[in-house]
């Protein structure tokens, strides 16, 4: 085994850029595997031994990442998504073609060795369902033609042009949206820095370092009724004042990009498309609590986001906007963007952090909280993309500006994904508490072929589903609340009045067990029995005493596992149960209607 000189160069790289060398070990995994196709024993050791690790170390970290291997897969790895927006759009069929296509099944090789085949859970494409990826390449709005075409061309030695922009982030705007931290998007090469400080680029940065305190960043993110925008709707500003001021210890930021929520594909247009904004966000952020270092945690299957992300970063530091002395006025900050390998549980702030210092991405316990103890033993603070994407508005526009334009105690606009059956799936930027009604019937065109609207997932497929008579309600974190549901990452959803909500509700379970760690037995057995009784209860083989068990398992997983991801798989199995109770009784026959 030799390494290449650019492989070298990388290592070489990653062995520095952290204040401790193992968190440099699942980025190195994986860019080996880029270039040797697995990870080998005789990798293993290089690479404990670049890192003063054990082999074991490596080893343990190596086999909970989904997207890291130890047996090489074909040159052209073809990954279906099946998840609940691709499995409305025809991502289950889709999967079969494949299969007859490439004359292999799931997890096999074509006897070339030229093309493998994996389902795989949701890749953050959900506006442009169905959709997959060939290695690190995006393929979406699939078609059975444009499939065998890709395949045929694959097939011939070339490359098939990738989608290079998210599907669904460029789209004419609707009256009702409202675009603050999407109005870049459509300019021609927004993503470069000139083209950035043409449009207000780093101008809330000038303005947080020369003639604001921290303080009082911190008082106007508060004024603005800022919420955690990754699900949690947590205040910012609020979370950013509890870093205690007096810490010996170096306090960090983390920017949550491990965007894996099936229906939320947001943070990747943001990071695509103007990743000079996401920077600006997390230098103001980091001077409003005195961080000086700064961490991009970029999902795996995000592999050309980072690469945009390292540009912007190197355009960044070469005009004076990151580094020492940023716009002479003495603060210094430092930022890095870090690759994730496929673990849904690593959206989990702890199991984040577990994941950036290079090892299994498991949570930890709470307390103590990452503001006083998070990366490295030290003060942390973790926001989502699209919250430090918000960021250099608030501090530009003023925050009462930005709470006044959504509803009290939810201020500002927020990024929705819409997909599955609308007639317009795509990512809108509206103003917290836009009707949801009217959003689905007005801004994204309805539901297609003349069907009528059955259920709604408000913000991811965490979420407790809505009916169609529910969803006449304001958009924003408090109402969903109230409504019995959240507002969550903002991955909406749309199921017609042909979706089988008993399938829905085994593709949903078949996602959070196959995501679940199985650190704590509520969560790992729970999700496993749950996925296994679904199966069989759409497979027609299911009784009336299921039902009931469903909902028992369910309601017995709630507050009784160390993350929310137990949770995020029993909320809404118990909403679809309750609600549409009625399908479940019609399986019993035997059969599915739809």
């Amino acid at each position: 085994m030799e390494l290449s000189k650019k492989l070298t160069a990388k290592f070489e790289k990653l062995q520095n850029a952290y204040p401790v060398k193992r968190s440099a070990l699942i980025p190195m995994l994986l860019y080996a595997q880029d270039e040797f196709g697995f990870i080998s024993d005789e990798m293993v050791v290089e690479i404990a031994t670049r890192l003063d690790l054990r082999e074991v170390q490596v080893e343990e970290t190596l086999a909970y990442y989904s997207m890291l291997h130890r047996k090489p897969w074909g040159k052209n790895h073809v990954q279906v998504c099946t998840n609940v927006a691709c499995m409305l759009r025809g991502g289950t069929e889709l999967l079969d073609r494949a299969k007859k296509r490439l004359n292999i099944g799931n997890k096999e090789t074509t006897t070339d060795g030229e093309f493998s085949l994996e389902e795989v859970e949701c890749i953050g494409a959900c506006t442009g369902a169905p959709a997959m990826q060939v290695n690190y390449d995006f393929y979406e709005n699939l078609t059975p033609l444009k499939f065998d075409r890709i395949i045929e061309t694959l097939d011939a030695g070339r490359k098939a042009d990738p989608e290079t922009v998210t599907s669904g982030a460029l789209h004419p705007r609707s009256p009702l949206e409202i675009p603050l931290i999407s109005k870049r998007w459509g300019i021609p090469n927004s993503r470069s820095i000139d083209t950035y400080l043409q449009n207000e680029g780093y101008q809330a940065l000038e303005k947080a370092l020369k003639q604001m305190t921290p303080e009082a960043i911190i008082e106007d993110v508060k004024k603005s009724g800022l919420r955690g925008r990754g699900g949690a709707g947590f205040p910012t500003g609020m979370k950013w004042s509890f870093v205690p001021k007096d810490s010996p210890k170096p306090k960090y930021l983390i920017c949550n990009a491990d965007e894996s929520e099936p229906g939320s594909c947001k943070d990747r247009p943001l990071m695509e498309l103007d990743p000079h904004q996401l920077i600006e966000g997390m230098v103001i952020a980091g001077r409003a609590f005195g961080a000086h270092q700064g961490f991009i945690y970029v999902r795996g299957e995000y592999r050309y986001v980072l690469d945009i992300m390292d540009i912007a970063l190197g355009e960044a530091y070469q005009r004076g906007y990151l580094g020492r002395n940023i716009l002479d006025s003495g603060f210094d900050f430092d930022l890095i963007t870090h690759t994730g390998a496929g673990a849904y549980e690593c959206g989990e702030e702890s199991a984040l952090m577990e994941s950036l210092e290079g090892k299994r991405g498991y949570p930890r316990i709470k307390p103590p909280f990452p503001a006083v103890v998070g990366l490295y033993g030290c003060p942390t603070v973790i926001n989502n993309a699209e919250t430090l994407s918000s960021v250099p508005a608030i501090v530009r526009v003023g925050g009462e500006y930005y709470a006044g334009l959504g509803t009290p105690k939810n201020g500002g606009t927020r990024m929705l994904c819409i997909s599955g059956h609308v007639a317009k799936p795509g990512v809108y930027e509206v103003p917290l508490g836009l009707n949801m009604k009217k959003f689905i019937y007005e801004v994204v065109g309805g539901i297609p072929n003349g069907k009528k609207l059955k259920a709604v997932i408000p913000g991811g497929s965490s979420c407790p589903f809505l009916t169609a008579d529910e969803i006449d309600i304001p958009m924003d974190y408090d109402s969903l609340a109230k409504a019995g549901s959240m507002l969550g990452s903002g991955g909406m959803v749309v199921m017609d009045e042909g979706t089988c909500m008993v399938d829905m509700a085994r593709r949903v379970m078949h996602f959070y067990s196959h995501e679940s760690c199985g650190w704590c037995i509520p969560c790992r057995e729970g999700t496993s029995w749950l996925t296994k009784t679904l199966d069989r209860f759409h497979a027609g083989y299911g009784t009336s005493a299921d039902i009931t068990n469903v909902l028992e398992l369910s309601r017995n997983m709630l507050g009784r596992t160390f993350c929310a991801l137990g949770d995020a798989a029993a909320m809404p199995t118990i909403s679809i149960v309750e609600k549409f109770r009625s399908e479940f009784e019609d399986h019993l026959q035997g059969r599915c209607a739809y």
